[in-house]
């Protein structure tokens, strides 16, 4: 049988661009980058190199892991574009990626947002009337 047979509506009952079209879009940085900082090291070097620009070995020195192993956690951060290097005479200094943290930022903007706007609604929703969740305790009247 041949791979065109497979892909007859018999074998592959899925429309195809139905499929596609419910799949949401995925910035392929953002998600390396997410992924990135995912680990804490990385964190921490990424949070270090907030406050400006630094070499492996200043790095290093703050950090508990090795040297080569403060390069292996740039060559991640700089491969999920979070980082940049240039050279600084005999070294490599290592700074943020304005670009990638924008990008970042930007999800992040979008999800508050998002989230900020649907709490709006349900907190106008329940102030006009709706209820959700359970129901208060009802409390006997007080005797006088």
């Amino acid at each position: 049988m041949h791979l065109s047979g497979l892909l007859e509506p018999a074998y592959f009952p899925l429309d195809i661009t139905l499929v596609r079209a419910n799949l949401p879009l995925v910035d392929a940085y953002l998600q390396a980058g997410l992924d990135a900082l995912a680990d804490s090291t990385r964190m921490a070097i990424f949070q270090k190199l907030y406050k400006g620009p630094f070499a492996v070995n200043e790095l290093a020195r703050t950090l508990p892991v090795t040297r080569p192993a403060v390069s292996q956690h740039l060559k991640v951060l700089k491969d999920a574009g979070l980082v940049t290097d240039i050279k600084n005479g005999t070294r490599r200094l290592y700074q943020l990626d304005p670009e990638g943290v924008a990008r970042l930022r930007s999800h992040f903007d979008q999800m508050w947002t998002k989230a900020l706007g649907a709490f709006q609604q349900a907190s106008e929703k329940e102030a006009g009337g709706g209820h959700h969740g359970k129901p208060g305790r009802r409390t006997r009247p007080k005797s006088v």
